[in-house]
């Protein structure tokens, strides 16, 4: 992964080039080549936008509940722990470079305040998808990890469900620390997936408002 790591990097810096310097790294908006500019723009950003919110929408409601209910607790875990730093780094490139997009399209100074509402909508999921992916992800899979060693100790882990997790954890206080500790990481890394979520709902309904079908 540290391929994609160094990919997004640059991906973030040129969008924050393009958010404080747009003409200066994509050039003027006027002249012969600024109506292929802006379209281009408009497709980037659409896709972008439209990827990023359809994979958050799967992994947050459809794929993750469906593994939880149908593999081994411990299989889904080892799963997570290989998807998740992948679809975090996607959603993350793809938000940073709705930002730019929105950005060159959107110049802050030229921008109403509604605009300005909505390139603050695709910061926000641009913070949290990197907050996930740099901070709640590793923490998660870490502990993850030590509490499924706790837990093979134990012979449990390889049911469907919680149900032996949460039985065993009453007479053992290890992994009932452990599971506390699991939780509260993995509540956060959940907060923020659904903030980033809700703030690309924010933003697929101004979209909405300047379609003509």
């Amino acid at each position: 992964m540290a391929w994609a790591t160094r990919f997004l990097a640059a991906v973030c810096f040129f969008a924050a080039g393009v958010l404080y310097a747009p003409d200066g790294l994509l050039g003027a908006r006027s002249g012969s080549g600024a109506g292929a500019a802006v379209t281009a723009a408009k497709v980037a950003h659409l896709l972008c936008f439209a990827t990023s919110w359809g994979a958050a929408l799967w992994a947050t409601f459809i794929g993750g509940i469906i593994m939880f209910k149908n593999l081994p607790r411990h299989q889904f875990g080892n799963l997570q722990g290989k998807m998740f730093p992948a679809y975090f780094t996607l959603i993350s490139a793809c938000a940073a470079i709705s930002v730019a997009a929105f950005a060159y399209l959107h110049p802050w100074k030229a921008a109403s305040t509604v605009e300005r509402y909505q390139l603050g909508f695709l910061i926000s999921a641009l913070g949290f998808d990197l907050s996930n992916l740099l901070v709640f992800t590793p923490m998660t899979i870490e502990m993850m990890k030590k509490r499924h060693k706790i837990e093979r100790e134990l012979s449990i882990g390889d049911e469907v469900g919680w149900s032996k997790n949460v039985k065993t954890a009453k007479s053992n206080p290890a992994l009932a620390a452990m599971n506390k500790k699991f939780g509260m990481i993995h509540g956060l890394s959940s907060l923020a997936n659904i903030m980033s979520f809700g703030s690309l709902a924010m933003h697929s309904w101004y979209l909405a408002s300047k379609l003509q079908l």
